[in-house]
């Protein structure tokens, strides 16, 4: 194997755990009052209209509608949100559930990255973490922690 493909593969490796860590620092702080209320305004303005104003989702969210997509499903506890870590989350809210399921995986939202600033994104991740029980923020953020030690 010749060195110019050992040297870009090396730097192929660095370069996507590079792009994973900067991914989990967009770790929502819930707890940051500022982001929160910058995250509850953007929500309402981008998220809302499908995932309710109330975090709810759409009714029967987990049966595929007659076009054959998944409906929205709720951000509140009642949904599957704080089952994901942080860089999911991220990333599904970034570039589209597409980009993290794969596939032909086929769905009405669309990523909000040309709308919306990495901290921005954050800011909203930040609200709808806020909203969730304590229960429900413990187990998340073992799940972000999880996540993030698998690429040290």
């Amino acid at each position: 194997m010749s060195r110019k493909v050992v040297a870009f593969g090396i730097v192929a490796i660095l370069s996507g755990a590079a792009a994973l860590a900067v991914i989990w620092q967009f770790g929502a702080n819930p707890g940051d009052a500022t982001a929160i209320a910058q995250g509850r305004q953007l929500y309402t303005e981008n998220c809302a209209s499908c995932h309710g104003v109330n975090l709810e989702g759409q009714p029967e969210w987990k049966r595929p509608l007659a076009s054959g997509r998944m409906p929205a499903p709720p951000h509140d506890a009642s949904g599957h949100t704080w089952h994901h870590p942080d860089g999911v989350l991220f990333r599904v809210t970034k570039e589209g559930p597409a980009a993290v399921v794969g596939g032909s995986y086929e769905s009405d939202m669309q990523g909000f990255g040309e709308m919306l600033s990495d901290e921005e994104i954050r800011a909203v991740l930040a609200f709808i973490k806020s909203t969730w029980p304590e229960r429900e923020r413990a187990y998340q953020a073992e799940m972000s922690s999880r996540e993030k030690e698998k690429t040290q």
